[in-house]
């Protein structure tokens, strides 16, 4: 017979202090160790012939102006009626290059318009200017 009673099993509580502290260490580590991309470049892939689908046919040569329209066939567009017109000439793929100073954002609407529209947009990058030089 104990002499003693034994005392009931209370579970340990869990402190969150050092728990928020490890995770906040952790946090601190990956943004500084991280490197990120510049927001203003975009890669993209063009594994095509100069000018060709992937069927070897001439792919239609879009430009995409500064103001957010389309030059296609000595015409401007917008993007959405553009992609109608395409799509009922036959165009699944085209080539989009971009005039001077084109805004990220409207690059990338367009390639999403596009791309929602079913038609693959090729990227022709052409070379940086030579007369744009960059000052450290």
């Amino acid at each position: 017979m104990p002499l003693v009673k034994p005392r009931p099993a209370r579970p340990m509580p869990i402190r969150m202090t050092p728990l928020i502290d490890v995770v906040f260490i952790l946090l601190v580590f990956f943004m500084v160790t991280s490197y990120l991309l510049p927001t203003g470049y975009l890669e993209l892939e063009n594994d095509t012939a100069p000018g060709r689908g992937v069927d070897g046919e001439a792919l239609p040569q879009l430009q995409l102006l500064a103001s957010g329209e389309v030059r296609w066939q000595e015409r401007n567009w917008q993007p959405r009626e553009l992609s109608r017109q395409l799509l009922g000439a036959g165009h699944r793929e085209v080539r989009l290059a971009t005039e001077g100073e084109v805004a990220l954002e409207r690059f990338t609407l367009t390639l999403s318009e596009l791309d929602n529209a079913g038609i693959d947009a090729r990227w022709k990058r052409s070379p940086p200017d030579s007369t744009t030089t960059s000052t450290p």
